[in-house]
């Protein structure tokens, strides 16, 4: 870890002001070029409406802000040589954020069309917000950036995932008053309770209050100051302010302030790295809170109307060019206030002392590997999979926890990857719940507030971050992974819907990432979703949902990949998979109760890797055409089917039944829609062309046949699955509700094959009985029938009236 020397807060010299505010102007120029797509940027000739062609999705209200936070960052890593990247959390910042990756060079270096001189500006300028061209956010097109702001709020969970376990690097996060009312972002201040100055970065927040929303004002901005010094505060932070209109002023105040700031967290952090044995306790973490008008330096009055520092300076101040010439003479007189000539020489290209005032190589926060995170990822060392394997003699034979069988593989991963410390597991308040306690034997849950002695797994060394709130364990992943780390977060699965927008938002920027050459492979998302639909029947309808599936399935098919293992064995292969890959998102499902285990790890890493097979052991087709296929995709579906496999067998011996375990839902998909897809031959192989198959899902049926509608025997195929019916009751009612149960299985079996009309309806009506046994049953006794409990494969079934001669 680097020492960083100290250094005590100073007003600018003369040159610097001179110089920072250049940088700054040259920003705010370029800025306003991509804003308005300037055909003539550097005003060599009075403006015309030949020249500008503004955007509707072009923003100035909160550029000159940033660029105004980003030169003064220059300044001190330049003095300082911080590790240091720029989260940028304001939605519309794009045009800020590539003006000074721009200026930087970094751009130019990695789009070399976009050269540093005025034919490089223009083809920057034209391609902003403009087809085939930038989006108006920080995007994934933005060097430096690792936070898109597409949808607001995870900017400062994004920042403290980078932080975490980055001794050396600074995050500086900028957060818009916008953004600050959001859910998300008004958790995420709680993550400096998490962050251990010992051994982990920092983060200084840049609250930015420049007022207004699209058209209201925002609250932090409006409270009294004295009330949102209170709240900072309360949060844990020591907000040191900055305010004022006058530029000379303002970067006078916010030099001293951002040195103090930067003293302030090395001399914690020093203090921490010194004496590491001393007692923990939590530092207050600086923090500056920027008052600025909106659309500062911006037209004050356009028609009249108040502009600057108010919410009409939101998006394209000047709008309506081509009907009011004034309006243009307006915006000549803008970008000549800037005074260009003294920024850039007659070719374009930025002077010198605008240069001079960047960071060199690396410490360019637009050029910081940090914010590129696959230059940094290194694989993770995994454990042996038969180190971990359940000893399965025979299907059936056997009962484990999956997802505690998992939680001791992961344990390893954190004891192998101790020294390198680039791996993670976050959730809320979830670890032991999903039976994933084992991890605690390697390390414990991050926490710095005080610790009782009646605590446990509680430490400031700890590697498992919980906190109860899905968005701020997303974020802090999301950041964790895009720094170039590796992690998995464990969830309830009905809860996970919290993050969906999150989700959707980082499959976005996979997506993205995939057209950059520039942008290199991250660690996956990995989800574990345990305490599923079918093991919530304690707690009832509100945890009772499996749709997050749905929602992964919207998503490119380069991008996701879901997973339904079927026991233990199987979720250890999926996991050491899951961990090998990059730029994907895993969305594991599976149980946490005992259940019985189907297959040897030898056998459960070849069905894994095939991701979809034929269980030869429960079937009775003897490989050739069966009468009907009975299909299943998660771990009590694949219960159910082999209990309805077990009553068929036992009173239709002649009946040919073929058993397809599914384990990568993608591979249902046709090959042409997913790389994990089946082929159509090797589809109908498996489910055959014209017999009725019985298909047994976690989910909702319907996913199952958005995933075949094209298939030969797609109108063959009958699902059962979650169908929205839920309560308070046993774990094999929840089947019997929704129709997944074996008792409905065996009767849809005999629904569709009508050549066994005169053995089945004996059966069909005992299938009735049944049912109405097990209902009066769980009503008198508050458990399943002891038919039910005691169940195992291969025991005689007698459960159903004798077999018909």
């Amino acid at each position: 870890m680097t020492e960083h020397k100290i250094i005590s807060g100073s007003r600018l010299s003369e040159d610097e002001l001179r110089d920072i505010d250049a940088y700054w102007r040259a920003a705010n120029y370029l800025t306003i070029g991509q804003i308005y797509l300037l055909d003539n940027p550097l005003l060599r000739e009075p403006l015309r409406l030949d020249h500008v062609k503004p955007r509707l999705l072009g923003h100035w209200g909160t550029s000159p802000g940033l660029s105004f936070i980003y030169a003064h960052l220059n300044r001190a890593i330049r003095l300082r040589d911080i590790d240091m990247i720029y989260v940028c959390g304001p939605g519309h910042g794009g045009p800020a954020m590539v003006a000074n990756a721009y200026l930087e060079g970094t751009y130019s270096e990695l789009n070399p069309d976009i050269s540093l001189d005025g034919q490089g500006m223009r083809k920057l300028f034209r391609q902003f917000s403009f087809p085939g061209g930038i989006p108006s956010h920080a995007a994934p097109d933005v060097p430096g950036s690792i936070n898109e702001g597409g949808e607001l709020g995870y900017a400062l969970s994004h920042a403290y995932g980078a932080a975490f376990d980055n001794p050396d690097l600074v995050v500086a996060c900028v957060v818009g008053d916008g953004e600050a009312e959001t859910g998300p972002l008004a958790t995420a201040w709680h993550s400096n309770k998490f962050l251990n100055p010992e051994r982990d970065g920092a983060v200084l927040p840049i609250l930015h209050l420049n007022g207004y929303k699209i058209a209201n004002p925002t609250i932090l901005a409006r409270i009294p100051e004295d009330e949102l010094r209170a709240l900072f505060i309360g949060y844990g932070h020591e907000p040191l302010f900055v305010e004022g209109h006058d530029p000379a002023l303002m970067h006078e105040r916010m030099a001293t302030v951002l040195d103090d700031a930067l003293d302030r967290i090395r001399a914690i952090q020093n203090a921490a790295r010194d004496s590491p044995a001393a007692p923990a306790e939590r530092p207050k973490w600086p923090m500056i809170v920027l008052r600025s008008p909106k659309g500062w330096t911006g037209p004050k009055e356009v028609d009249g109307l108040k502009t600057e520092g108010f919410w009409r300076a939101h998006q394209v101040p000047l709008s309506g060019l081509a009907k009011n010439p004034e309006h243009l003479k307006q915006l000549e007189a803008w970008l000549k206030s800037y005074r260009p000539e003294e920024l850039f020489d007659a070719d374009g290209t930025p002077v010198a002392s605008i240069r001079a005032t960047t960071p060199q190589a690396v410490r360019r926060m637009s050029a910081n590997p940090h914010a590129n995170g696959g230059m940094l990822r290194r694989s993770l060392d995994l454990p042996g999979l038969q180190d971990h394997a359940v000893a399965v003699e025979r299907p059936g034979a056997v009962k484990a926890e999956s997802t505690r069988v998992m939680g001791k593989f992961l344990r390893d991963v954190m004891k192998l990857n101790q020294a390198t410390k680039n791996f993670r597991i976050v959730g809320p308040d979830e670890t032991a719940s999903n039976r994933l306690q084992d991890v605690f034997e390697a390390t414990e849950r991050a926490w710095m507030e005080k610790i009782l002695p009646e605590d446990v797994h509680l430490g400031r060394e700890g590697r498992v971050l919980e906190i109860l709130s899905e968005h701020t364990c997303q974020g802090w992943l999301e950041g964790y992974l895009l720094t170039g780390r590796h992690g998995l977060f464990a969830c309830y699965e009905a809860f996970i819907h919290i993050v969906d927008s999150m989700f959707n938002q980082h499959a976005k920027w996979l997506d993205a990432c995939r057209e950059i050459r520039w942008r290199r492979e991250v660690a996956s998302l990995n989800y574990l979703l345990s305490s599923h639909v079918w093991h919530q029947e304690h707690n009832g309808f509100s945890h009772q949902d499996p749709g997050f599936i749905d929602v992964a399935l919207n998503k490119k098919a380069d991008i996701v990949r879901v997973y339904l293992p079927p026991d233990a064995n199987t979720l250890l292969c999926v996991t050491d998979h899951v961990l090998k890959t990059w730029n994907r998102i895993n969305v594991i499902v599976a149980g946490k109760p005992p259940s019985w285990q189907w297959l040897s790890m030898d056998k459960a890493i070849v069905h894994c890797k095939a991701g979809v097979g034929i269980w030869d052991w429960a079937s009775t087709d003897g490989g050739v055409e069966p009468d009907v296929v009975m299909a299943c995709a998660g771990d009590v579906p694949t219960l159910e089917t082999l209990a309805a496999v077990q009553i068929l067998r036992h009173h239709l011996p002649e009946l040919r039944i073929r058993v397809v375990n599914v384990v990568d839902l993608m591979t249902l998909q046709p090959k042409e829609h997913h790389p994990h897809g089946l082929s159509d031959r090797d589809f109908d192989a498996l489910f055959t062309t014209g017999k009725p198959v019985i298909f047994a899902y976690h989910g909702y049926p319907w996913t199952i046949h958005r995933l075949t509608y094209r298939r030969t025997n797609h109108d063959n195929i009958h699902v059962r699955g979650y169908n929205e019916e839920g309560t308070t009751t046993t774990p094999f009612d929840m089947t019997v509700l929704n129709g997944l149960d074996r008792f409905h299985l065996v009767q849809g079996v005999l629904d569709r094959i009508p050549e066994l009309r005169g053995a089945q309806v004996g059966l069909k009506q005992a299938m009735d009985g049944k049912l109405l046994e097990h209902q009066a049953y769980i009503r008198t006794h508050g458990q399943d029938m002891p038919e039910i409990l005691g169940w195992k494969w291969g025991q005689d079934v007698d459960a159903a009236p004798a077999r018909p001669d």
